[in-house]
């Protein structure tokens, strides 16, 4: 197995720790860990194409445990009364629609890349989480995180559908 997966698995496996550490009401600890795990998010991806070692299992396990990863403590934080409903429902439908999408898209031979905009939507959700874990119930920068991560799961959303919008057409007969 090679590094970038490595990072993934370990960023998998970071997620409960994390869960864990905000259970426990360590706020800054729980933090620190989902922040790590959040970089393993940039580094394997870079590792994998600077080097070449870009797997299916990369292409596969990557974009999951970033899912896994945010909408667990987006969960928690709406748990906790630290990140909007509307926020995490957003969030979760975009990625299910995407995740349908690219299911769709590999069952006629195609492979749907992460795109620039969803690139910048999975960032923005990483810093509206730690905003939620670390600054004060109901603070303004999460609120304004929330709205901008929702503005750009919309957009990129959008994007994926209108960009591959040929994957829905009726297979000729």
């Amino acid at each position: 197995m090679n590094l970038p997966n490595k990072l993934t698995i370990a960023r998998i496996l970071l997620i409960p720790v994390c869960l864990f550490l905000w259970a426990q009401g360590w706020a800054v600890p729980a933090a620190a860990v989902f922040a790590a795990a959040a970089v393993t998010d940039f580094l394997d991806g870079y590792i994998a194409r600077k080097k070449n070692l870009v797997t299916v299992f990369g292409k596969f396990a990557d974009p999951v445990a970033d899912k896994i990863l945010v909408l667990t403590a987006m969960v928690f934080l709406c748990a906790d009364g630290r990140l909007p409903a509307w926020a995490v429902s957003v969030v979760a439908a975009r990625e299910l629609m995407v995740d349908g999408l690219r299911l769709v898209a590999v069952g006629k031979g195609n492979v749907i890349a992460a795109g620039w905009a969803g690139k910048i939507k999975t960032n923005v959700q990483y810093f509206c989480v730690l905003a939620g874990m670390l600054l004060p119930l109901g603070h303004w920068v999460t609120l304004a995180l929330a709205i901008l991560m929702c503005a750009l799961t919309v957009y990129s959303g959008a994007q994926y559908l209108w960009g591959y919008r040929d994957v829905f057409r009726q297979d000729a007969k």
